[in-house]
């Protein structure tokens, strides 16, 4: 019985990292005129450092040795985890749509895969591989409208490699996740990744320069991202992949295009179909199917 009720939090947990994140994609690619990639990645981490720091001191204070042994490692998760994929995301939906951010960024099960077994020997399951490919299955379902021909219709953009670049960086950062020092908790090892990540991103805004939110929306749009994706979603992602995996916990990232979809209808006012109902309904049992004992 706990052992069950720890797979439901982790889950839960997953989920809600999700519902986060694909916030983050819609604002990303409404704030790609306003403010460059480099700037909206560094402001984000900044927002979450200034957030983090009266509750994370203390503890990173007392485990000061363990940051210094295990400091190789926490670079590395900082360099895949906050430094590159989010930029690279951020560069890819200025020449990109959200539809095919969100389209390429279901591939992620896989880099995840492929890195489990490169970084540890860790194989997929045949039952994981059709939870998979059922989920993506509904994605498909959602992008097409119902309607094969219309995949015909999409159109790729210098943005997508980008994004499609990005996919390992983050397969890397989700398997190396277990080897985190266990002494650190949620908060003080998200703080400290937040703050190694700024220090990466400095060298690059130094050469790009600032540029801040103009106006009220834009602002609000930047607390969003540095909030909840930066603060809010990680902490739910770390603690359910600590629980359950890097595998299992990468199959829930096909639950993205289905919490996108959700958000454009609410706030978009874009309509709900039938092939929306199918495509959730789909997405939803490759992935109880990918992750299930």
């Amino acid at each position: 019985m706990e052992d069950k009720h720890k797979r439901v939090t982790a889950f839960a947990l997953l989920a809600a990292a999700n519902l986060i994140w694909a916030g983050n994609w819609v604002m990303g690619r409404a704030l790609r005129e306003a403010i460059d990639p480099v700037s909206l990645n560094f402001s984000r981490w900044v927002i979450a450092v200034v957030v983090l720091a009266p509750f994370a001191f203390l503890e990173v204070k007392k485990n000061s040795a363990v940051i210094r042994e295990h400091l190789g490692l926490l670079v590395l998760l900082a360099l895949t985890g906050v430094t590159l994929f989010h930029a690279m995301v951020y560069q890819g939906l200025r020449t990109t749509t959200a539809v095919n951010g969100v389209l390429l960024n279901s591939s992620l099960p896989l880099f995840i895969l492929l890195c489990s077994w490169i970084l540890e020997r860790e194989r997929a399951t045949r039952r994981q591989v059709v939870g998979m490919l059922i989920s993506f299955a509904g994605i498909v379902v959602i992008m097409s409208h119902g309607e094969l021909e219309r995949l015909r219709a999409l159109e790729f953009h210098a943005g997508d490699a980008w994004i499609l670049l990005a996919m390992p960086i983050w397969g890397i950062y989700a398997v190396l996740l277990k080897r985190r020092p266990a002494e650190l908790g949620g908060v003080a090892f998200l703080f400290v990744l937040a703050v190694l990540g700024t220090l990466m991103v400095a060298p690059a805004l130094a050469l790009n320069g600032l540029i801040l939110p103009k106006n009220a929306t834009e602002a609000a749009g930047v607390l969003y991202i540095g909030l909840g994706a930066s603060i809010v979603a990680f902490i739910c992602w770390n603690r359910g992949t600590a629980l359950v995996g890097a595998n299992a916990a990468g199959f829930t990232l096909h639950l993205l295009p289905a919490f996108g979809t959700i958000l454009a209808i609410v706030f978009l006012g874009e309509a709900f179909g039938l092939f929306h109902a199918v495509g959730i309904a789909v997405i939803i049992a490759g992935v109880v199917l990918a992750t299930r004992r």
